[in-house]
């Protein structure tokens, strides 16, 4: 047992072998997927523990660099740009350690984190960011929307730093409000007016631009244009950690890391209703734990990407080994979502003891997706999730989101299980909807009991769905192949080829299976 164990840790925790994984796993020990899902020798007791052991935290040299002493003042209306760099340039210059904010409120342009540095905002330090667009230029090097360009800078910004870290239990606070960054996207409930600029044409622009494989050094916005800056970004770094602090009022997505390895996210409170206000956005990105953090927002509580369409194809870097644990979800579209910008694709996510709980949170668990991202999302695992009330559907798989089945790059979900969750109120219990040609494959729940439901569940388009002790209402359900839901139990079958990730076709023997079956419209046989 222990060097079949081996055998597939190794497999499925290195990239090169991913796409590949299920036809080997499945001729090497005969049964095939479902022996991940078993309770001795599962994807929980084999590969999350190899996930942690590999997640650790940066350590800094033991020297402190307080910002008021480079000429900060905590009065909220000093401009302590010049102070913020000149600590953090001194700090780097003697190999590391904390530059620390005291007590009070220090306005701030950009902050650049540099190697070795750990940013301390200490309890009553409340860093105020400048609330004009011009302080966060010239420009630099970002991801928007899972696009890469050149853009006003994000409030704190790293690329290809080592070691870096943001703690303490001070409060960043963007400053954003329906006079401030929320009008430019466009929408009258976060301020804007007719007439007034927006983001509409830049973010069409800028997609454009990555269709039409424009270089990326040509993809210069920032001033004249109006695509708002993310909230933190470390881009390209390794060893990064985000702790104890408290985040408001973000001019869109908080915590973004991109292209990093080994982040942890802990004890990080985030509440801020703006509009596309994500509270967690780890994006291609390897090896990341986001632990006991509260999200209260305005979009996702917590989404992982990996980049969209062309672009995130160009760079083909999925988002892989995410562990997310004992998090709270207030308000938010959906509590831990994959997607949409997911082109790049994702593997190896477990979610565990997390509380989900609002009428204004729309989803639980949520993956959304559509045939112009593609991109392969497999082995996501979730357990003992407490839901108190969602608006929607407790679990959500949505392959129409935006453009739908109107593209070329079909997406793939696959291995996607739930165990131990609860449920107290939903509209749905499940709305899940593959496409035809498309379908969801190796949907397996286990112990989930779903109460209050209002209506149906939505399942179409759904290839080898189990379901163990699962509770609709009181009622034990084990399938959901109602009229036309599309549903299918069978093993070996799947519907049709598409384009996955990198553009290439699959074939039947990447699936193990001989040749594809016939399909009909709707996807079943």
């Amino acid at each position: 047992m222990s060097s079949r164990r081996d055998f597939l840790k190794n497999l499925l925790l290195t990239g090169a072998a991913a796409t590949f994984a299920p036809a080997i796993v499945a001729k090497t020990l005969g049964d095939g997927l479902p022996w991940l899902n078993t309770q001795a020798d599962g994807p929980w007791e084999i590969f999350m523990p190899t996930i942690l052991a590999g997640i650790k935290r940066p350590t800094f040299p033991n020297r402190t660099f307080n910002i008021t002493k480079f000429g900060a003042k905590g009065d909220g209306r000093t401009d302590c740009s010049t102070a913020f760099r000149s600590a953090i340039a001194e700090c780097t210059r003697r190999g590391g350690g904390r530059v620390v904010v005291p007590a009070g409120d220090y306005l701030t342009g950009p902050i650049h984190l540099k190697s070795n540095v750990n940013l301390e905002v200490q309890q009553g330090a409340t860093i105020k960011f400048s609330q004009n667009p011009k302080d966060y230029l010239p420009v630099v090097f970002s991801r928007w929307e899972g696009v890469e360009l050149f853009n006003y800078s994000p409030f704190i910004y790293a690329l290809d730093q080592r070691n870096i870290a943001i703690t303490g239990s001070g409060t960043l606070d963007g400053q954003s409000d329906k006079d401030h960054w929320w009008p430019w996207n466009g929408r009258a409930a976060y301020g804007w007016k007719e007439g007034m600029p927006n983001q509409r044409s830049d973010r069409n622009a800028l997609f454009t631009m990555a269709e039409n494989g424009v270089p990326v050094r040509e993809r210069i916005f920032g001033e004249g244009h109006y695509l708002r800056p993310q909230f933190i970004q470390p881009y390209r770094c390794q060893n990064v950690l985000i702790e104890g602090v408290t985040i408001v009022n973000s001019p869109m997505w908080e915590v973004h890391p991109v292209l990093c390895r080994n982040v942890i996210v802990e004890g990080v409170k985030i509440n801020s209703h703006g509009p596309n206000n994500d509270g967690c956005d780890p994006e291609s990105c390897t090896d990341v734990l986001i632990k006991n953090c509260s999200f209260d927002t305005g979009d996702d509580c917590i989404a992982i990407k990996s980049g969209r369409n062309a672009d995130g194809r160009r760079l083909h870097a999925p988002s892989q080994n995410i562990i997310v644990q004992g998090c709270q979800m207030k308000d938010g579209h959906g509590g831990v979502t994959v997607g949409s910008e997911i082109s790049g694709g994702v593997r190896m996510v477990f979610a565990e003891n997390c509380q989900m709980d609002s009428p204004n949170l729309d989803h639980a668990l949520r993956v959304k997706n559509n045939a112009m991202r593609g991109g392969l999302l497999e082995h996501l695992h979730f357990r003992d999730i407490q839901v108190g009330q969602v608006a929607h559907a407790v679990i959500t798989i949505d392959f129409n989101y935006e453009e739908g089945a109107k593209g070329s790059f079909m997406p793939v979900v696959r291995n996607y299980t739930v165990n131990r969750l609860r449920s107290g109120k939903s509209k749905h219990a499940l709305d899940v909807q593959g496409l035809p040609g498309a379908p969801v494959i190796d949907l397996r729940l286990t112990n989930c009991t779903f109460d209050n439901v209002a209506e149906s569940s939505i399942v179409k388009n759904v290839k080898n769905a189990t379901f163990e002790n699962v509770k609709i209402n009181g009622r034990v359900v084990d399938s959901f192949a109602e009229p036309d839901a599309g549903v299918q139990n069978i093993k070996t079958a799947y519907s049709a080829p598409f384009a996955v990730a990198d553009g290439h076709r699959s074939t039947p023997a990447s699936y193990g299976v001989a040749s594809w079956p016939s399909a009909t419209a709707n996807g079943t046989e």
